[in-house]
């Protein structure tokens, strides 16, 4: 979860490193430090508590110079966020120091021993204990080369971690290894880089090796080498990353969130793209080491995932077991190993995830190949842990994604989930062409309608158009002194003045039916992450269950109200919201309803409506979410808080 960079080349080190961690904040942003060597001075270091800005005041300050170093930004797990526990930490002798991404469950153990010793620890973080093991294996073995004495280390630690090593006493060498969370090593023209993320380097070179669990590479003028933690040479397995580097930037925006909200169309059209045929409907997955006949075989998916992801994955339950009537459960990953499950090798497991890297996803994926089951991912990073385990990937091409609250890898997970559950349907004989086709076309509209709900120059007034999303309505039923005219406002501005009248809420409800709960609870989650208010996702049906006691008139309720006029179970479900609708604005709670257009209806009984376009039941969802994507920015904007970059989140969860 933390950002780490290094660099050994011709170009200034310092700034290569402060460029690269400003690229990778997102992972972490309690402290941040470098160290650099290869200068008359040997080995100097610099550390700030707080933002990235705070260590570059630090250096502009006192700079510093070398040939090549290394830096860090942290996000904490052991010790508060200070000075002192900012990354890289020392040995007892000042020359070597360690940065280090995830957590040494033995460190306590390993501490105390070390202690006995006679070394001196000076921190609270478990990281600090890795640079004395390996000070420890260079004092017990003298002259031994800094790649051994990481190699002895590495064997002694349990958790999970990623760590990049350098001495001033063995100049222009990076030592890397890697046990569980992500570490990325970049080939350049006469310089190489260390990275947690291919963000961090990606202004400087394309050419990428995932360094994978058990490896150890090492980094000279001259080269990478690359071995196992028993010394056993490997070989570089060197990919080319396609992203254009501008992907990672603002382009403009305030925020890397609302740029990556507007960049929804491109990344569902990116992940459509030479999946499926338009004239016939058909859906190609060609990396897939799944044969059809397992799949007809498959008794379930399992899915398993964490946080947004998860909420994608309950969403995926309604489109898998619509199209392809086959039985889906959706776990937590970060529950699922420790309930004990029930092995079942027909069963087939699914894993989603952006980063590919999430720990708690990797465990749940590893647990259900030990008990037989074959695994597939959905995952936006090539080559990422996930993957390399899964027997097919559906990579979701979003681009990076920097803003912690996800926003654009969830629609594009809707958008591969569907195209899974279009080809479980097709494989499994449960859907006709015709109907295959009519999804498609479906499908391919949807880039379209976000392009129109996102542009603010499209907007109607009378919200008609297809893909056009139609102004919010106010209600002639319910009083609101801050009512105004909202005709032919466009989507964004709808969700700035709500967010004026609802930012200083405490609470929110979310509700929604059927597929339409995934992306209640999704909207929840991103009100929290980054406004900090408290939100609560909750199905309709549940209402008189408990929720009905908390509505009062200082309760904003969020009511995702959409339907499918052609398909009757959702007309149904839309039926059964208004009537919950009803039992809200009965007990004065102020309802803002995501509805579809042409529905004329909702907006007599709410006091705010948001239009969406028409679309398929199962499509609706990838729709419904901007809304509420922009709902929730606004208020965190209006509410002053940070939204890239929420308090204590990461991108990342790379350890439990």
């Amino acid at each position: 979860m933390c950002g780490i960079v290094g660099y050994i080349g011709p170009q200034p080190v310092v700034p290569v490193i402060i460029e690269g961690l400003r690229r990778l904040e997102y992972r972490g942003y309690d402290s941040a430090g470098i160290a650099v060597a290869g200068n008359s001075t040997g080995l100097e270091l610099r550390r700030a508590p707080g933002k990235l800005r705070n260590l570059e005041a630090v250096i502009a300050e006192h700079p510093l110079h070398g040939s090549f170093g290394i830096g860090h930004t942290r996000w904490a797990t052991h010790g508060r966020p200070t000075e002192e526990n900012a990354h890289p930490h020392r040995d007892c002798t000042g020359t070597l120091v360690v940065v280090h991404n995830g957590i040494v469950e033995n460190y306590l153990a390993l501490k105390k021993e070390l202690t006995a010793t006679g070394h001196k620890f000076v921190t609270e973080t478990d990281t600090e204990i890795i640079a004395h093991l390996i000070e420890e294996e260079i004092k017990q073995a003298p002259g031994i080369v800094l790649e051994e004495a990481v190699r002895r280390t590495v064997h002694r630690l349990t958790g999970a971690f990623a760590i990049g090593v350098l001495s001033a006493n063995e100049p222009n060498k990076l030592v890397a290894a890697r046990m569980g969370p992500p570490a990325v090593i970049g080939i350049g023209d006469g310089e190489f880089f260390l990275a947690s993320d291919v963000p961090g380097i990606l202004h400087h070179t394309r050419n990428i090796h995932f360094l994978q669990d058990g490896e150890l590479a090492v980094l000279t003028p001259s080269g990478v080498t690359l071995s196992d933690f028993d010394g056993k040479p490997l070989p570089l397995k060197v990919q080319r990353i396609t992203w254009d580097p501008i992907m990672a930037e603002k382009a403009g925006y305030k925020h890397f969130m609302l740029k990556e909200i507007n960049e929804q169309p491109r990344a569902i059209r990116d992940t459509t793209l030479g999946r499926v045929s338009f004239d016939t409907g058909k859906v190609f997955l060609d990396n897939l080491d799944i044969t059809p006949a397992e799949f007809k075989a498959a008794s379930q998916i399992t899915i398993a995932a964490c946080g947004t992801s998860w909420h994608s994955g309950l969403a995926g339950k309604f489109m898998i077991e619509r199209l392809a009537r086959l039985p889906v459960d959706v776990d937590y990953a970060s529950e699922y190993r420790y309930r004990d499950p029930i092995a079942d090798p027909h069963a087939i497991g699914l894993l989603i995830t952006q980063s590919g890297e999430t720990a708690d996803t990797i465990a749940a994926q590893r647990e259900l190949i030990s008990k037989g089951s074959k695994t597939l991912a959905i995952c936006n990073v090539v080559g990422a842990a996930v993957t390399r385990e899964a027997q097919g990937t559906i990579t979701t091409n979003a681009g990076p994604e920097i803003g912690v609250a996800s926003t654009k890898a969830f629609t594009a997970q809707l958008t591969a989930l569907f195209i899974l559950a279009l080809h479980l349907g097709q494989v499994r004989g449960t859907i006709s062409d015709a109907e295959s086709l009519h999804l498609v076309t479906e499908l391919s509209k949807i880039p379209g309608k976000l392009d129109h709900m996102l542009n603010l120059n499209a907007l109607g007034a009378t919200g008609t158009s297809e893909g056009v999303a139609a102004p919010v309505s106010a209600s002639k039923s319910v009083p609101v002194p801050e009512r105004r005219s909202r005709a032919r406002m466009p989507l964004t501005e709808q969700c700035e003045e709500l967010a004026r009248i609802f930012h200083t809420a405490n609470d929110f409800l979310f509700l929604g039916r059927g597929i339409h709960y995934p992306i209640a609870l999704e909207g929840a989650l991103k009100l929290k992450e980054i406004s900090y208010i408290h939100a609560e996702g909750y199905p309709a049906g549940e209402m008189k269950h408990g929720p009905n006691a908390l509505i009062d008139e200082s309760l904003p309720v969020v009511c995702i109200a959409t339907k499918d006029p052609d398909d009757p179970s959702s007309v149904l479900k839309y039926e059964k919201t208004l009537s919950n609708i009803q039992e809200v604005t009965a007990r004065s709670g102020r309802v803002i309803a995501i509805a579809t257009e042409g529905d004329h209806e909702i907006g007599h009984l709410v006091e705010h409506t948001i239009y969406i376009p028409q679309a398929p039941e199962l499509l609706l969802p990838i729709l419904e979410v901007v809304p509420l994507q922009l709902l929730a920015y606004h208020i965190a904007v209006r509410r002053g808080c940070d939204v890239d970059q929420p308090r204590n989140l990461a991108k990342s969860v790379t350890v439990e």
